[in-house]
Order: C-alpha cells, then structure tokens, then sequence
C-alpha cells in the first residue's frame, strides 16, 4: 500500500498513522495479554487493505509485540518461563489438530462451539477472586492440556488463542491473574510465529507495513505491560472482563448477521 503513494507528505502521514495504530493496539495486547488481531484486523480492513494482507500484518505485528511484552514481563518476574513454554508447546499441538477440525466441522458448529466456551469463560472470570492471595498452583501437565485446548479450538475459528486463556486460568484453575495475562502473551509468539512462517512462504505478509506497526507496537506493549502491572488485580479484571464482553458481543454479530 505504501509504495502505491508516491506524494512525499503522504508517505510520512501514513508511516506516522501506521506507528500510531501500532502503539495504540501494542498497549492493549500488553495490558490485556493478547495478540491484538482481533482490533487491528478491522482497523486495516477500513484503511482498505484486503483480508489476506491484514491478517499477515496483524501477524507480524503479534509476534513483534509478544516478544517485546514477555521479555518485559519476565525481566519484571511476572512470567514464569517454564509454565509459558509448556501452554506454548501445547498450543502449537493443538493447533495441527485445526486443519482436520475445520474440514470435519460445519463452520457454524464451529462458531458456536467457540461463543459457547467464551460464555462459560467469562462467567467463572467473572465469579473469580482475583485478590485471593494464595491463588492455587496448576501442574504442568493441566498447563499443557489447556495449551492444547485452546491451540486445537482458537486456531481453527481463526483466533490467536490468548483471549481464552486468562478466562480459563483465572475462572477455572484459579490463576492469579497477572500471571495469566504474562503467559497468554507468551502463548501469543508460538501461535504468531507459526503463522508468520505460513503466510510469509505464501507471500501474504506486507512486510513494510508490517514492520511499521510492529514498531509502534512494540513501543505501545511497553507501557500496556508496565501499566498492567502497576494496576490493581480488581480494576484489571472488571476492564478484562469489558473487554472479553466486547469480543463476544462482536462474535455473537458475526454469527447472526
């Protein structure tokens, strides 16, 4: 899209708004521990890149701005390595699972199976107790299982993944949730990752754009994770749990219109 824009202004405005958008959608991954697609897919849909562009740079923009925020979250101990790699390694088992689902599962079982399990998430998120200060230790091996759940499920309705986690961990398992959001960050560089391999062999990432908003990206995760830590774990919660509404909202629409 750059390249077609020949006017020098132009060119800086569009870098300048590219950046932009980055920090604006980076700050609400790293707050919230997600991959960011699900807001910037639209955004670039609406500035008239095609669907297959815009999920290759909402790709490249998550795994740009997931790497950044782990790193941040673990320098700040808020990531425990070992439980991150184990829901990552899970998800990406779960996620070669998605071609079989997708050609054996009629889409719109698929869309309601997924609004469903996003239902009962949000409710047991929101009947959790996030101040509970002894918040229960989950096994490796529970970890890995949920890795594969939501590999197998999100990937194939088209979702990165880390918008189920925090429900399942902290509703659930019992999860202290600034440990969830750390690790369904993390969980967003092996999903990305692997997508970003898929698509750029299929020449379906516009690098240049990409990059652009990854950048600002990576400067908006910055301070989405530093305020998310800073926050308290109850005003976290109620602006997740907004959040996570907003999503089914958008995808009960997406089914019925």
């Amino acid at each position: 899209m750059v390249d077609m824009i020949l006017s020098g202004d132009t060119i800086y405005f569009l870098i300048a708004l590219f950046v932009a958008i980055g920090v604006g959608v980076g700050f609400i991954s790293g707050f919230f521990g997600i991959g960011g697609g699900t807001i910037l897919v639209p955004i670039l849909l609406n500035l008239g890149f095609d669907i297959k562009s815009a999920i290759g740079i909402s790709v490249l923009q998550m795994f740009m701005g997931a790497v950044f925020g782990s790193y941040i979250n673990y320098k700040n101990k808020k990531l425990v390595l070992n439980d991150g790699i184990v829901v990552g390694i899970g998800g990406l088992l779960g996620a070669s699972f998605s071609g079989f689902i997708v050609l054996n599962m009629p889409s719109i079982v698929l869309k309601l199976a997924v609004l469903f399990i996003l239902f009962v998430a949000i409710i047991k998120f929101f009947q959790a107790d996030v101040v509970n200060d002894n918040p229960k230790d989950i096994s490796k091996f529970v970890m890995f299982i949920v890795g594969v759940f939501v590999g197998a499920v999100a990937i194939s309705a088209g979702i990165g993944g880390a918008l189920f986690l925090t429900p399942i961990f902290v509703g659930f398992l019992k999860m202290d949730i600034k440990k969830a959001i750390s690790i369904g960050l993390f969980f967003v560089i092996f999903s990305s990752f692997s997508g970003l391999i898929s698509l750029g062999s299929a020449g379906l990432v516009d690098y240049k754009s990409g990059l652009m908003i990854g950048i600002g990206s990576i400067i908006g995760v910055y301070f989405g994770v530093k305020f998310g830590h800073k926050i308290d774990k109850i005003t976290q919660k109620r602006l997740a749990l907004g959040l996570y509404i907003i999503m089914f909202i958008l995808m009960l629409k997406n089914i019925l219109f």
